[in-house]
């Protein structure tokens, strides 16, 4: 029988609790909603008024992986939910994580949680941007921390304020808080970023992800400010070999790093982490740090 929880007055089903997620260690389905338990406070801030959508992998990374953005059938009616557009014609309703019964319910569905870069009560007004450093082989996270480091300056020469997590794969992602910001404005800007990475660094910066140009250096995805897109969610666990986490990092972090390891996080690691540093993302939440696109 599938055990029923009461999270906060609300009734969850939560289901095969001892199923193995991930093969590569043990981690288990149960494990997955303890993490998600542990870090509710810091994620759920991230989450909170933002349509989410779900990349769902109920059988593990090797399994089956599709994304949901639409309601999934049988949402409980307590779980709340906005219109996102998803093209200059077509709405959808997605869910809206707020607390932690939704949290636990959805993270019962076995999800990677991806948010927009606005607010449900203010879509495609962005009130962050999204950097997105994806390293092409033999290129790494090491090279991704030289390409984040310039861009960090070359925002503070705009007054803009960068913050930094992993992706929980192979790169990094840098976040900076706006003053609310048509999204289509915020794109341009951060494709202009890109293109003048790369005039600068051609051997290490790409702006477009053709294949071929790929090996060797990082591609600052900056396509992720679209209004329809959505980004990893802070604290989220990815559907990777192991149950790694895309994971806040200091800058000091990311200046000394030498190996991939050492910004590689998995679920473990982030209970110590938020007690050591608190949400190393915070600060987006502050409205003093709210940048203007130039």
């Amino acid at each position: 029988m599938t055990p029923i929880t009461e999270v906060e007055g609300r009734r969850i089903a939560l289901s095969n609790l001892d199923k193995v997620l991930y093969p590569a260690t043990g981690f288990t389905k149960g494990e997955l909603l303890h993490y998600y338990a542990t870090v509710a406070e810091a994620l759920l801030a991230h989450l909170r008024d933002r349509p989410v959508s779900f990349l769902r992998y109920p059988d593990g990374p090797d399994g089956l992986r599709f994304f949901t953005k639409n309601v999934p059938p049988g949402t409980p009616a307590w779980v709340r939910t906005a219109d996102a557009p998803r093209s200059a014609t077509t709405v959808s309703r997605q869910v809206v994580v707020q607390d932690l019964p939704s949290l636990m319910w959805a993270a019962n569905l076995v999800t990677e949680f991806h948010t927009h870069q606005w607010r449900a009560d203010a879509p495609e007004r962005a009130d962050r941007l999204v950097l997105d450093l994806d390293p092409g082989p033999p290129a790494d996270v090491v090279t991704c921390c030289a390409v984040a480091l310039w861009l960090r300056e070359r925002l503070a020469a705009d007054g803009l304020h960068a913050y930094v997590k992993t992706s929980g794969s192979k790169g990094l992602h840098l976040l900076v808080p706006l003053e609310p910001t048509p999204s289509e404005q915020v794109s341009a800007y951060a494709k202009a970023l890109a293109v003048e990475g790369e005039a600068a660094h051609p051997e290490l910066v790409l702006h477009r992800m053709t294949r071929s140009l790929r090996p060797g250096k990082v591609f600052v995805d900056h396509s992720q400010n679209a209004a329809a897109k959505t980004t990893a969610t802070p604290y989220t666990l990815r559907a990777q070999p192991e149950p790694t986490v895309s994971a806040p990092v200091t800058w000091e972090e990311v200046e000394a790093c030498a190996d991939a390891r050492e910004l590689t996080f998995l679920a473990d690691d982030i209970a110590p982490r938020l007690e050591r540093y608190g949400d190393l993302l915070g600060p987006l939440f502050d409205p003093g740090r709210a940048g203007r696109v130039p």
